[in-house]
């Protein structure tokens, strides 16, 4: 028998969301079968099955599993007879590390664990919390989980610590497991019985909610121009019939814009870059992988183009529908959404707004908003015509960047996507 667990696979992953059961509770399973997809931080996986055999399902649809938890167990009838009558132990997250093989999957079989009984049941807490507990010289065996099933949080480890910064003050002696967080809205819901309700948050959502309070800590400042869109009007208006005969892929703005972006890079290296907290210093990178905010069914997601520099625009395009596709699909891989070294979001693609803010996506240090290309009064030859406008706003991180490297990058972004030349090249 075997049996399958959440184990880690890097990326700072430590749960998961059981999505979909691919198979029923008792059926017969083939070994490599898609068996349960689960939704982690970064993308939806197919768990396959190790062995053939026969499926016992141990998380249900919706749960939240993490790093080290029993997903489920297959084995022949007999061998799974036992199992469900007494609580299982759940693998130590040292033993959960330790059977994580490079590039592993993020479900992954493994041996059955030895029968309860045989050694004490820990607390339940993810790697990150037991790191927390450590620093924090906090025994979790003295702390009360709040977390589903018992599970610590890291709130818990915080209401613990507090308790015990008390208890000394006063020099009582109160155990950090009597710390409990209040529920602020508890009154709320107690006046209003009936007309409030609480919805769970989707595994993307607590990522996102997670990622925002990180890139909320950056100390950003804001840049904001206007470019004269109308050459890369007139090259898509051109090109986009033809490319779409030759090659089958549509042909947007975007492309042109991640093109221009990429040669700004070039020319601004502390834009494509990542600023080390602990030791103060700018991790340059010298690849170029454009991040894109994506609209998706539960949330916003960051796909990747990889190697922007090194592709056309054809090229960049057709990656650019591609993970699109993927996103709506919900079939998007965790490799197709990693190592972006600079950010875009496309603002104008959702038909509105003329200005935005956009939030840094950590580690980066900048990002780029593109809004709506809109019909609008300019100067040329000092008469006022109707032209292409398209404002961009950029969000940079003050600690590596100043007001005036954000402008020279602008004006970098701005000269290419004015050029006629630049922009036929590809």
């Amino acid at each position: 028998m075997k049996l399958i667990r959440f184990v880690d696979v890097g990326e700072g992953i430590t749960e998961g969301h059981i999505q979909k059961w691919l198979v029923k509770d008792g059926d017969a399973v083939k070994e490599d079968q898609a068996v349960v997809q689960v939704e982690t931080d970064k993308a939806v996986v197919n768990a396959p099955a190790p062995i053939s055999g026969t499926i016992k399902i141990n998380k249900k649809e919706g749960t939240t599993v993490y790093v080290g938890e029993t997903v489920a167990w297959i084995g022949t009838p007999e061998e799974l007879a036992g199992i469900g009558s007494q609580p299982q132990a759940e693998a130590k997250p040292a033993e959960a590390q330790a059977q994580k093989p490079q590039a592993a999957p993020a479900v992954q079989q493994a041996q059955a664990p030895a029968p309860q009984g045989q050694r004490p049941r820990e607390p339940m807490a993810t790697p990150a919390v037991r790191k927390m507990a450590r620093d924090m010289n906090i025994d979790l065996a003295a702390v009360v989980g709040t977390g589903p099933g018992g599970r610590i949080l890291e709130s818990d480890l915080k209401g613990a610590r507090t308790q015990q910064a008390g208890a000394a003050a006063t020099g009582t002696s109160k155990p950090a497991a009597a710390s409990m967080p209040v529920n602020r809205f508890a009154e709320l819901e107690e006046r209003h019985r009936g007309q409030v309700e609480r919805e769970p948050m989707s595994q993307l959502r607590k990522v996102i909610a997670k990622n925002m309070e990180e890139s909320w800590k950056i100390p950003r400042a804001v840049h904001m121009d206007m470019i004269n869109a109308g050459p890369l009007y007139n090259i898509v208006s051109m090109q986009k019939e033809n490319v779409l005969k030759s090659f089958g892929i549509k042909l947007t703005f975007l492309p042109f814009i991640i093109k221009a972006v990429v040669e700004a890079l070039k020319e601004n290296q502390h834009f494509n870059a990542s600023f080390d907290r602990d030791s103060n210093e700018i991790v340059v990178k010298k690849f170029y992988n454009i991040g894109l905010a994506a609209e998706a069914k539960d949330g916003l997601k960051v796909v990747v183009v990889k190697d922007a520099d090194k592709k056309s625009i054809v090229d960049i395009a057709r990656d650019v529908a591609s993970l699109h596709k993927k996103i709506l699909d919900n079939t998007i891989t965790i490799d197709e959404m990693r190592d972006a070294t600079f950010t875009i979001t496309n603002v104008g693609s959702l038909g509105g707004g003329y200005l935005s803010v956009p939030m840094i996506n950590p580690p980066e240090v900048a990002i780029l908003a593109i809004h709506s290309i809109k019909d609008a009064p300019m100067v040329a030859d000092g008469k006022v015509v109707v032209g292409k406008q398209l404002p961009f706003s950029i969000s940079f991180d003050h600690r590596v960047l100043d007001g005036a490297d954000a402008v020279k990058f602008g004006l970098a972004v701005i000269r290419c996507l004015q050029d006629p030349d630049f922009l036929e090249r590809f």
